[in-house]
């Protein structure tokens, strides 16, 4: 299980950083409010994801 997680940890960080940079981008470069707002709302939700994902590695390497 722990090979696993291995893999889904790094992926969800990297999903995060990845709409982090764009919504950066999007504000820097002067583009839509609209698109930076649902940059930072996807980037929201996939922080979440991404601490469900750490929280059960964690919780399962203890076992």
């Amino acid at each position: 299980m722990s090979t696993v997680f291995e893999y889904i940890v790094p992926v969800a960080i990297g999903a995060v950083t990845i709409v982090l940079v764009f919504g950066l981008f999007n504000m820097m470069r002067g583009g839509s409010p609209n698109t930076s707002q649902k940059l930072m709302r996807l980037r929201v939700l996939l922080q979440f994801i991404a601490i469900v994902v750490i929280m059960a590695a964690i919780y399962f390497m203890k076992r």
